[in-house]
């Protein structure tokens, strides 16, 4: 199994790495300080990978790459930043011996896949490809239909949903089924170092607009696609706009994001004008907990994955395990089943998976979305719905709707409910 070492000042973001990266079957160590890391990478073992702040408390995650390459060293380095400009990110990238870089708000987003970029493949417990999971609820169904009619068009597209929904794995579901598939695809990360470019003192464009001008030249006749759009800064999102708007480039754009960019249109931080561009159409993806008649043929899916990477006899879910799974909010969605599932497989001596071998984390941001009671006139309904899908047991409706048992009782003698 592969060590993660995480260097992080932050309490909670450390405990959110560590939940997310523990899930996805790494070893993880965790410390604070920049002489507490340098003890623990003289222990590392081949194969490792730090994932150290841009800035610490007394040192920084140069400091750390630096040190180490001076000492013998050569483990990856991945660097958690703060909105940095991007000739802040390329000095992290390149005098600063980074490998890569996260955007401190996209650390649930990106941590496991940019971890996986250069960790061990083969002690990973499950890298999945671009596959769209099969699933046989009539909400996805409705998507698989909305793939279809929007791969028949030239028109850009918003995929909306929660983290970890399989929302770029949509979006290249109407790639291979458009008739752009014979031209390229280009896939970024809105939040990530991909867009930071290299001034040339010979333009008088800025390095962003000579950036994004080129993935659009790469992209040429075929499809680009901007994971999680709503990280775009406000320079991004001007460039962007003036290459739609002046240029016309023949590229389809593909957007992901989450329901914060309706919000930031709103609150005019981010363009209206470049929202409606991208957005011609739109999917909406609905969170797991809304389709968890979708758990079982998820769990079966990448259990049947796991163990033919393994190279051993299939695990299977018995009925306690899919009761809890069915339970369980999941802020994380698909990606959090996926850790959560393959975790039990890996650690699971019996041929069934029962509820005592699932391990939920505690450490998931909470979702705006969902159970969680906030809008008094949308509560009963909310109480009605988390009662249904806990088959009447109180005590999981309570968890469902965030709030303790004594609270749920007092809302369901409020709204006369039995």
């Amino acid at each position: 199994m592969n060590k993660v070492l995480i260097v992080d000042a932050s309490e909670s973001d450390r405990r959110l790495m560590s939940g997310l990266l523990t899930r996805a079957g790494y070893e993880l160590i965790a410390v604070d300080k920049m002489e507490a890391a340098k003890d623990e990478v003289t222990k590392l073992p081949h194969g490792a990978v730090i994932v150290a702040d841009h800035r610490l408390p007394d040192g920084s995650a140069k400091e750390l790459a630096n040190w180490q390459k001076g000492e013998g060293f050569s483990f990856p380095v991945i660097a958690i930043v703060n909105n940095l400009n991007g000739s802040d990110l390329l000095e992290v990238m390149s005098d600063g011996g980074a490998v890569n870089v996260i955007q401190r708000a996209a650390i649930d987003k990106q941590l496991v896949e940019t971890v996986g970029k250069y960790a061990k493949p083969e002690n990973i417990v499950l890298l999945l490809d671009n596959t769209l999971i099969p699933r046989s609820s009539k909400a996805f169904r409705k998507i698989e239909q909305s793939i279809e009619r929007v791969a028949a068009t030239n028109a850009n597209c918003i995929i909306f949903g929660e983290s970890g929904m399989g929302k770029e794995h949509i979006a290249r579901k109407i790639y291979l089924q458009s008739s752009r598939t014979q031209k390229p695809l280009i896939v970024l990360e809105a939040g990530g170092a991909a867009l930071v470019g290299k001034h040339d003192p010979e333009s008088d464009r800025s390095e962003m607009f000579n950036r994004i001008e080129g993935y659009f030249q790469e992209a040429k006749g075929g499809t680009l696609v901007v994971k999680n759009v709503q990280l775009l800064t406000f320079e991004k999102q001007s460039v962007l706009l003036h290459i739609l708007e002046q240029e016309h480039p023949d590229v389809r754009i593909i957007c992901t994001a989450n329901s914060s960019l309706l919000k930031m249109v709103a609150d005019e931080t981010f363009r209206d004008n470049l929202f409606f561009i991208l957005r011609q159409t739109s999917i909406s993806v609905p969170p797991l907990r809304e389709t968890t008649e979708d758990i079982p043929d998820i769990a079966d899916y990448l259990m049947t994955r796991y163990a033919q990477k393994k190279r051993q006899p299939k695990k299977r879910l018995d009925a306690s395990a899919i009761k809890a799974l069915k339970l369980h909010p999941w802020p994380g969605n698909v990606r959090e089943l996926k850790d959560t599932v393959l975790f039990a497989a890996f650690h699971t001596l019996n041929d069934a998976i029962s509820v005592s071998d699932l391990s939920f984390s505690q450490s998931e941001p909470e979702t705006d979305s969902g159970f969680k009671l906030q809008d008094p006139a949308m509560e009963k309904a909310k109480i009605i719905a988390a009662l249904e899908q806990a088959e009447g047991n109180k005590t999981m409706a309570a968890k469902l709707l965030k709030i303790d048992r004594s609270t749920l009782y007092i809302k369901m003698r409020q709204y006369g409910l039995k």
